[in-house]
């Protein structure tokens, strides 16, 4: 266990205590009001195409017209090996492997951190999805394809929106942001984001292909991380983004004290 400054090996209290400890950083007024932009970027633009998505499930039109070719098409590229891939895939996006991923990145995170910020953020992301899909579906009330076309058992639960994509979306996007906000690097976060896009696509293909939701379940999914990533930057901001002169009330991150 680390030493404090009188040679003092911290008290357990100090410990759990500086766990929930908020850690703050520096950085220009122009990169604060980006992430507030980006932010209320993210949120506007979900909502508007969860809205849109909606409103062609419920007039059985607008978006949904696109929903049959899809599904006529992955339909005609089925084969043996192709259904082994997506069922892995759909395995390890699904509401057993996924969630036990989750929680042993957020548990060993807020362990091995010196502050349980961020895990804890990303946890409620992920609450917060679990919560909106179960909610949505239900007052929905949307069927999926047909049974006797799905490839992995039957399910008869309802397919507005798919709670598989949303868990992925939420995970990927939420921890992409919170990992790579804190790097001063662009590309590395560039480079973040287009993995956490090639596994939301996985994730969403595998679904669809498998035959368990339509094209618009998906697309309804990724508008609910769009605005639940929205909030997550707008709070994280909130509460730690500070420009110098500006009154800190947590710590300084140590990689950002160092900056000029």
């Amino acid at each position: 266990m680390a030493e404090d400054t009188n040679g003092k090996s911290p008290g357990r209290w100090r410990v759990f205590h500086d766990k929930f400890v908020v850690e703050e950083r520096y950085m220009s007024e122009r990169d604060r009001k980006n992430l507030y932009r980006t932010a209320v970027g993210l949120i506007i633009l979900g909502t508007v195409l969860f809205v849109s998505i909606l409103a062609g499930v419920l007039q059985q039109g607008g978006l949904t017209a696109g929903d049959e070719p899809v599904r006529s098409w992955l339909l005609t590229l089925r084969s043996e090996p192709l259904t082994t891939i997506m069922i892995i895939l759909a395995i390890v996006f699904g509401p057993v492997a996924l969630p036990i991923i989750i929680l042993v990145v957020t548990v060993a995170w807020g362990l091995l951190a010196k502050h349980a910020w961020r895990p804890m953020l990303l946890a409620g992301a992920m609450v917060t999805g679990v919560i909106l899909a179960q909610i949505i579906g239900r007052t929905i009330g949307r069927q999926r394809p047909p049974v006797d076309l799905m490839l992995f058992g039957a399910d008869f639960t309802f397919s507005f929106p798919s709670g598989h994509v949303l868990g992925a979306c939420d995970f990927l996007l939420v921890s992409a942001f919170l990992v790579f906000s804190r790097r001063d690097n662009r590309m590395a976060a560039v480079a973040g984001f287009l993995l956490a896009g090639v596994g939301i696509f996985f994730a969403a293909v595998s679904r669809l292909y498998l035959g368990y939701h339509w094209l618009t379940d998906a697309m309804a999914s990724l508008s609910i991380s769009f605005v639940i990533l929205g909030g997550v930057i707008a709070l994280d901001t909130w509460r730690t983004a500070r420009i110098r002169g500006e009154q800190i009330t947590g710590t300084l991150s140590k990689a950002d004290t160092s900056q000029t």
